[in-house]
C-alpha cells in the first residue's frame, strides 16, 4: 500500500539538523575548550563538519523535492544517527548523557513513515546506540570548579531533557498543523462533492423537464401569435406581446439546456454582445426593476463568453432584485468591466444586507427561495477559477464582487470594488 510522506518533512528535518549542529558545536566548545575536559576534539569537530556538509546538500534537496519517498527520509535519518553515534562514541559512550538522543529521530519519523520504515529506524537507533556504547571511550574522571564527572553527567541529562522536549514539541506541533490543514481540505472537498452531486441530480432532472416543457411552450407560442394577429392595437395587444416575449425567453432557455455547455454555445458572439444579451434577457423577465449599469467591456479577439457567466449574472441580479423589492427599493446596480482576459465587477442591491442561509445544500434565506441559484453560482465560479465575495455596500445593502476569467491569463482586481 502506498504511503505518502507529509510535504515539507525533509525541510523540517534540515531545519532541526541546523539547530542540532549549533547545539553540538556549543557543547564541544563548552566541554572541551572551556571546561578543559580531556576529550579528543578533532574527531568531534570532524563529525560536526561532516553533518554540516550533509545538511547543506539536504537543505538544497528539500527545496527541490515536493514529495519525498520513505527511503529518502530514512537516508537522512541514517546520516543523523551515524554522526551522532560517532560523537557519542568519542565523548563517553553509554556514559554520555546525550545518548538518549537516538530516540529523537524515531519519534520524528514515526507519524510520517510506514510501519516497516519506522521499525527499520528503531532498529538502526538500537544498533547505533549499541555501537557507541561498545566502542565508546569512557568519560575521564574530573574534579574541579564544576564538580565531578557525575555532576557533569547529571547536568547533561537535564540539558538532554530540555532538548528532547523542545524538539518533540516543535515537530509534533508542525505535524498537528499539517493534519488540521488536511482535515480542512477534506471537509472542503466533501462539501464540494455533496454540492456537485446535488447539481448533477438537478441537471438530470432539468433535462427531463426541458424535454417535457418544449411541446407546451411551442403550443403556447402559436396560441399567442394567433391572438396577436387578431387583437387590435391597444393595451390588450401590448400585454399579449409582453406575454409572447416572456414565452419566447422561456422557450430559448429551455432549448439552451440541450446545448453543450461550452464557449460554442454562445453562438460565436463576442464577450460584450453576449453579456448585453444576458442582461437584456434579465430585463425582459424583471421589467419593474430599475437597473443601473456601468463599466466598459472590451471585445477580446478569439474569446467568447462562457454560458455559465451569463447565468451567474442573472442569478446575482435576481437575488439583488428580490432583496430590493422586499425593502421597498427595487433598484439594482451592475458594474462589469474588462481586466485583461477577465470580467470583474459587482452587483449591488439596496436590501437589508446580508441574509445567510443555513441547513445544507439548496437552502435559501429568502421567502420562497430554492437555494439552487446560490449552489450553481458557487459551482460556476469554482469551475472558471474565479472569485466571488460579499460585502456591505456603502449606504446600505449588499454588494457581491466577482472576478471571472475568460482565458488562462492572470487577472487583476476590480477597480470599482
Amino acid at each position: 500500500m502506498r504511503h505518502d510522506v507529509p510535504p515539507g518533512l525533509l525541510g523540517n528535518l534540515a531545519t532541526l539538523r541546523w539547530f542540532a549542529l549549533a547545539g553540538q558545536a556549543v557543547t564541544v566548545v563548552l566541554v572541551v575548550h572551556l571546561l578543559r575536559l580531556p576529550l579528543a576534539s578533532a574527531p568531534l569537530w570532524a563529525g560536526i563538519g561532516a553533518l554540516a556538509a550533509f545538511n547543506l546538500w539536504a537543505s538544497h534537496r528539500a527545496r527541490r523535492v515536493r514529495q519525498a519517498q520513505p527511503a529518502e527520509v530514512l537516508l537522512h535519518v541514517v546520516a543523523d544517527m551515524l554522526v551522532l553515534a560517532w560523537l557519542i562514541a568519542w565523548s563517553g559512550g553509554a556514559m554520555n548523557p546525550f545518548a538518549p538522543l537516538f530516540l529523537i529521530p524515531v519519534a520524528l519519523v514515526a507519524p510520517a513513515l510506514p510501519a516497516r520504515w519506522v521499525l527499520a529506524t528503531a532498529l538502526l537507533a538500537c544498533a547505533c546506540y549499541a555501537a557507541s556504547a561498545w566502542y565508546g571511550r569512557p568519560l575521564p574522571h574530573v574534579e574541579g570548579l564544576f564538580g565531578s564527572a557525575f555532576d557533569l553527567h547529571l547536568a547533561g541529562m537535564a540539558v538532554m531533557f530540555v532538548i528532547s522536549a523542545a524538539v518533540v514539541t516543535f515537530f509534533l506541533m508542525r505535524i498537528g498543523r499539517a493534519l488540521r490543514g488536511r482535515e480542512r481540505e477534506l471537509a472542503t472537498l466533501r462539501e464540494q462533492s455533496a454540492r456537485n452531486e446535488g447539481i448533477l441530480a438537478l441537471a438530470t432532472h432539468a433535462a427531463a423537464v426541458a424535454h417535457e416543457l418544449n411541446t407546451p411552450l411551442a403550443t403556447l407560442t402559436l396560441m399567442l401569435e394567433d391572438q396577436l394577429a387578431r387583437l387590435p392595437a391597444g393595451e390588450e395587444r401590448d400585454e399579449a406581446a409582453a406575454m409572447a416575449g416572456l414565452v419566447d425567453a422561456c422557450r430559448d432557455r429551455v432549448r439552451e439546456l440541450a446545448a453543450p455547455a461550452d464557449a460554442a454555445a454562445s453562438g460565436g458572439e463576442g464577450v460584450a454582445r453576449a453579456l448585453d444579451a444576458a442582461v437584456a434577457r434579465w430585463r425582459l423577465v424583471r421589467p419593474a426593476v430599475e437597473l443601473e449599469r456601468s463599466g466598459e467591456v472590451d471585445e477580446l479577439p478569439g474569446i467568447t463568453l462562457d454560458p455559465g457567466i451569463g447565468h451567474l449574472l442573472q442569478v446575482l441580479l435576481n437575488n439583488a432584485a428580490d432583496a430590493g423589492e422586499r425593502s421597498g427599493d427595487a433598484r439594482v446596480a451592475l458594474h462589469v468591466e474588462s481586466a485583461g482576459d477577465a470580467l470583474v465587477g459587482f452587483v449591488r442591491d439596496r436590501g437589508p444586507g446580508f441574509v445567510r442561509a443555513g441547513g445544507g445544500l439548496f437552502r435559501s434565506g429568502k421567502p420562497g427561495g430554492l437555494g439552487v441559484g446560490l449552489a450553481l453560482s458557487h459551482a460556476t465560479v469554482e469551475r472558471l477559477g474565479g472569485e466571488l465575495r460579499m460585502e456591505t455596500a456603502p449606504g446600505g445593502g449588499t454588494r457581491v464582487c466577482f472576478r471571472l476569467p475568460l482565458g488562462h491569463a492572470t487577472m487583476g482586481g476590480c477597480r470599482a470594488c
